[in-house]
């Protein structure tokens, strides 16, 4: 190999990795800009979403329907559901609801879980004050758990929109997964046995 050709390489290899770089680099805004302005979820954790300037007077007591959903993906061995699929309340009052989620496997299993809220153009008024979104949740073997929802509808939502659907699908975590089993397999091993 000539030294051009040797430059030439290592140039190449070089720009590759400056472009995967840069790609890895942009996934974080482009990720967020595609889950607000397309699939309609807030990615902020903020206590109350900014009030939105009402088009006519607005209606405090006002009643939406919200109905709530609950999926697993194909790879995380958990049975995950709303405790309540539906409930009435009214706009600017905190409510709250619970979702079940249980471990089916053998071992801990971490999980995160990823909000949307249905039509799109309402979740910009569907403020959660309490979620257990975008938050690595961790169940032991044949381990249970409610996990709390409190949210709050903007009094100035569309007067159109009469019933809202919240959303969750939960991702196993294969990282933290791994993890949190090695750390158990350690921690088992580390029992002292008694003498016979």
């Amino acid at each position: 190999m000539s030294e051009a050709t040797r430059k030439f390489s290592i140039v190449k290899l070089l720009g590759i990795s400056l472009a995967a770089f840069m790609f890895t680099f942009s996934l974080v805004p482009i990720y967020r800009i595609a889950c607000e302005k397309v699939f309609g979820i807030r990615m902020e954790n903020a206590a109350v979403a900014e009030p939105v300037q009402a088009s006519g007077p607005v209606d405090m007591e006002r009643v939406v329907m919200v109905e709530f959903d609950g999926t697993v993906n194909s790879k995380l061995p958990w049975s995950f559901r709303p405790n309540q699929v539906r409930m009435q309340v009214q706009v600017g009052q905190q409510y709250e609801t619970t979702y079940y989620a249980h471990n089916n496997g053998e071992r801990p299993v971490v999980g995160t879980a990823t909000p949307s809220v249905a039509p799109a153009r309402a979740s910009g008024y569907f403020a959660k004050t309490e979620c257990f979104c975008f938050t690595a949740q961790t169940l032991a073997a044949g381990e249970t758990r409610d996990m709390p929802v409190r949210f709050i509808i903007d009094p100035s939502l569309p007067a159109d929109v009469k019933t809202i659907t919240l959303s969750y699908t939960f991702y196993k975590n294969d990282v933290l997964t791994e993890r949190e089993q090695s750390a158990a397999v350690a921690a088992a091993s580390n029992v002292p046995h008694a003498a016979p």
